[in-house]
């Protein structure tokens, strides 16, 4: 599974850099949901169902969205980059790339090895989760009582982003007649 999440990671990684040195703004947009749904499937892999869910959804949207401005818009770039400013930019986020990798080593080095896992956080929940959540049942207790915020936030996300959406479409709805004048469709 290391290797699959770490192949899916490096594709992520190249449609980022394409998606910055792209020259057709929609060939941009497509390659950032390259990583969008690269995540999904990360979370997938990684048993997080209920975030693959939510990124899922609100990827959908904003790609949907991207893709409609663009194609309202003009597709091309309204400048370009010199030759130089390009493989700088490109020695930059390689830098970045090579310096984030190297935390990275540093931050796994101190984990458990893959597919056991430790009472860290665990034992927090088990020990006296019947007395903390008043509930007779410790899988009840954990999902209504602990990870009911997690949900929460789960929800406000989704709202959020429908609620964005549809405000741009509604704005998008309606046409100006004279300053200070809106006129609804069938005017």
């Amino acid at each position: 599974m290391e290797a699959a999440v770490s192949v899916i990671l490096v594709f992520m990684i190249l449609g980022a850099i394409f998606a910055i040195h792209a020259k057709d703004l929609l060939s941009a947009v497509i390659a950032c949901g390259i990583v969008g749904y690269g995540l999904v499937i990360c979370f997938l892999l990684l048993k997080a169902p209920d975030l693959a869910i939510v990124q899922i959804v609100v990827e959908t949207i904003s790609l949907v969205l991207m893709v409609a401005v663009v194609i309202d818009s003009t597709r091309e770039e309204p400048y370009t980059k010199s030759d130089r400013q390009g493989y700088v930019t490109m020695a930059t986020a390689i830098l970045i790339v090579g310096v984030i990798f190297y935390f990275l080593s540093l931050a796994t080095r101190s984990l458990d090895a893959f597919g056991e896992g430790s009472l860290r956080m665990s034992e927090y929940y088990i020990s006296g989760a019947a007395e903390k959540t008043g509930s007779a049942n410790l899988v009840t207790g954990v999902i209504f009582d602990f990870r009911g915020f997690d949900t929460l936030g789960e929800a406000t996300v989704l709202i959020t982003a429908v609620l964005g959406v549809l405000t741009i479409l509604r704005l998008k709805g309606k046409k100006e007649d004279k300053p200070g004048r809106i006129l609804s469709r069938e005017e």
